[in-house]
């Protein structure tokens, strides 16, 4: 008796200690709770909302994997795998955006999508110049893929961005053109320019043999991105294929994970084979 008299007494404490709208704080809660649950929703029959949520795990579980072998390999490639898990950490918090933007609208996040592009493609960039470094690799060479990336990125920025109403096919072919050339250079450049180069006269072979490989990447990979950018309203797969608008983020969040997570495997192969002491 003695024990339940004590009980409520402290149940009544408790309740007076309570703020007076602890009712409506409770409430609001509620709603938030089922409001997020409802933005987290995954239509089975919807692509590019599965591939929005597969692309954040994928690219956090990578960041994880990528600065936890930091500490296992030689200090010379610590920065390279930093640079790796940077990556993908930061494609990581775009897509947790990214896809509850899409979840809520319905309608494709291209300003966060540009944000993450703006800040990882340069970084992916800075790899070719990290790996081509030891065999002799300037400053320079760096900022110059820096600056192709970016002219890449703003002018498919603003053929995606500021298409006008209902589609342009000039418009975006003007801008994907442009964009175009940046591309070309930094593909050039891997395969047959600077970092070629750079990398034949390397003494490693795992060197030569992973930058052969991100050419592939920046060849094969980065090509699915124009294919995405075509389906936009007015856009050469949207006019003549009919492909649906839709089809923009599942492209992008598909050559994403490939790229992204690629590179950063691709990096880590090198690290791996140069370090003496991994275990």
């Amino acid at each position: 008796m003695f024990n339940l008299k004590a009980k409520y007494v402290e149940q009544n404490t408790l309740t007076a200690c309570l703020p007076s709208n602890f009712n409506n704080l409770l409430t609001k809660y509620q709603l938030t709770m089922i409001e997020l649950l409802d933005v987290m929703k995954i239509p089975k029959d919807d692509p590019v909302a599965f591939t929005f949520f597969t692309g954040y795990m994928a690219m956090a579980a990578a960041s994880v994997f990528f600065f936890m072998e930091r500490s296992q390999v030689d200090k010379k490639w610590k920065l390279s795998l930093l640079v790796s898990g940077l990556i993908t950490a930061i494609a990581a918090v775009h897509y947790y955006y990214m896809r509850d933007y899409y979840g809520a609208t319905g309608e494709n996040p291209t300003a966060l999508r540009y944000i993450d592009w703006t800040l990882t493609v340069p970084l992916m960039c800075v790899e070719f110049y990290l790996l081509t470094k030891l065999a002799g690799a300037k400053k320079s060479l760096m900022w110059k893929l820096i600056a192709a990336s970016v002219l890449m990125l703003v002018a498919g920025y603003i053929g995606e961005a500021f298409n006008p109403e209902g589609g342009s096919t000039s418009h975006s072919v003007m801008w994907g053109v442009i964009s175009t050339i940046g591309y070309i250079y930094i593909l050039y450049t891997a395969w047959f320019g600077e970092v070629a180069q750079l990398a034949e006269k390397s003494d490693s072979a795992a060197v030569k043999k992973g930058v052969r490989t991100l050419a592939w990447f920046v060849l094969v990979g980065w090509a699915i991105y124009p294919i995405g950018y075509m389906c936009m309203p007015g856009g050469w797969l949207n006019v003549g294929l009919g492909w649906d608008a839709s089809n923009v983020d599942l492209f992008y969040n598909i050559a994403d994970a490939i790229n992204k997570i690629g590179f950063g495997l691709v990096v880590y192969g090198i690290a791996v084979s140069e370090s003496k002491d991994y275990a």
